[in-house]
């Protein structure tokens, strides 16, 4: 199935970048990257590929080896994200992002190495397209079986992130073809339909609730951050000096110095 022909071209206002994560563990404010890879698809559909094997400077669980089959030594050498995180961003920018169960782990994860590189990526004005999202959407489960679903092809190197990105972007393309109904050729429908809601940070604690940045976990939860900090100012450095992801605590600083509190 040829999924880049002259007949079917993805319909981008800006670059789309399609990425997938190898990381330490499932913990995205705690774990690392170890290996990223990154299809970068131009508005003329000029495909660009950037990967990498990184440094995570901690150990990697054999758990989490035994998945990607990265372990220590193959990474001993390696640049840390520190290193690269400069190239990686120029990459990525301004791009919309793509990728499989992305917007819960995947971008999380970026965000917070991102972060501590010292490096502060926005992403409230890019489209985040969930492919895993649309997948159970529209047919109700992993990337193997999407792939076998959707390109009638077996996934050969599952979880090395080369392979993973290249059968994302797969995937995605067929989706469009085979939903043509349902699904527009568009990346802001794309991200709209494939985000349950729009947060404001990666921790998912804060969202839009009418028109109102609001809380969206704990004993405030559906409260305006406006009427919490009126009320219980004090939970604003509870939170800053809690275990949130460091997005998260940004954002917080960035609402509350548009409040004016």
């Amino acid at each position: 199935m040829d999924l880049f022909n002259d007949k079917f071209h993805l319909n981008l206002k800006r670059p789309l970048a399609i990425f997938d994560l190898e990381t330490t563990g499932v913990d995205f404010v705690k774990d690392r990257i170890v290996e990223l890879s990154i299809i970068r698809i131009s508005p003329d559909q000029i495909r660009d590929q950037l990967t990498m094997r990184i440094n995570p400077t901690i150990p990697i669980p054999i758990e989490s080896s035994q998945v990607h089959g990265i372990y220590d030594e193959d990474v001993a050498m390696s640049p840390t994200f520190k290193d690269v995180a400069k190239e990686i961003f120029d990459f990525l920018d301004p791009c919309d992002f793509a990728g499989f169960n992305s917007n819960r782990f995947d971008i999380p994860v970026l965000l917070e190495e991102f972060i501590r590189a010292g490096i502060w990526m926005d992403i409230e004005s890019r489209n985040l397209i969930d492919i895993y999202r649309i997948y159970t959407m529209l047919e109700k489960r992993d990337l193997t079986t999407a792939y076998k679903f959707y390109c009638g092809k077996d996934l050969t190197n599952a979880h090395s992130a080369a392979a993973d990105t290249e059968a994302t972007m797969e995937v995605m393309l067929a989706q469009l073809q085979h939903y043509p109904a349902e699904l527009k050729n568009d990346m802001r429908f794309l991200h709209d339909f494939s985000n349950d809601e729009r947060y404001l940070d990666s921790g998912r604690r804060f969202v839009y609730q009418n028109g109102k940045p609001t809380f969206n976990f704990g004993k405030h939860k559906g409260k305006s951050v406006e009427a919490v900090l009126k009320e219980e100012p004090s939970y604003y450095n509870w939170m800053l000096n809690g275990d949130f992801p460091e997005h998260t605590k940004q954002k917080f600083r960035e609402i509350k110095a548009a409040l004016g509190k």
